[in-house]
């Protein structure tokens, strides 16, 4: 990681470039975990959990998790107007899709991979149901 590298020095979509990434890496390696499956198998999980509508759902859920400066990050990015649109999403979804990335490249250059991992556990939680979303919060006052 280039450590010369501040986020709050770069755009909202540049940061969500990275978070692409980093988002993209976690998926991968969650996916792989569970097995020796086949690629078209690999390729279908990993696209449902790192489509727009996907992350849109997740980041909703985990918003309650979130710091004061993490949701500003988020905010950041969600509000940023963009060139492009996901193929199956709404702008709504979409936008939201965008502040979770912000947030994650934001993270990763902040060498904070400890709170990527945190974020990354509870947002699989939310889309697989376990964790209502929304009902992140009770599970942080606990």
């Amino acid at each position: 990681m280039e450590e010369s590298v501040r986020p709050e020095e770069r755009s909202a979509l540049a940061l969500a470039f990275l978070g692409d990434a980093v988002w993209e890496m976690l998926v991968r390696t969650h996916v792989m975990a569970q097995g020796n499956l086949r690629p078209q198998v690999l390729h279908k999980r990993c696209s449902d959990l790192v489509s727009a509508r996907s992350q849109s759902g997740m980041a909703r859920g985990v918003l309650p998790l979130l710091s004061e400066e993490e949701a500003a990050v988020y905010r950041r990015g969600r509000n940023q107007k963009s060139p492009t649109m996901a193929k199956n999403a709404s702008m709504s979804e979409y936008r939201s899709a965008t502040g979770w990335e912000t947030l994650m490249g934001h993270l990763y250059l902040q060498g904070r991979e400890d709170r990527i991992r945190e974020l990354f556990e509870a947002a699989l939680r939310v889309h697989s149901g376990d964790l209502p979303a929304g009902a992140a919060a009770a599970e942080e006052d606990s």
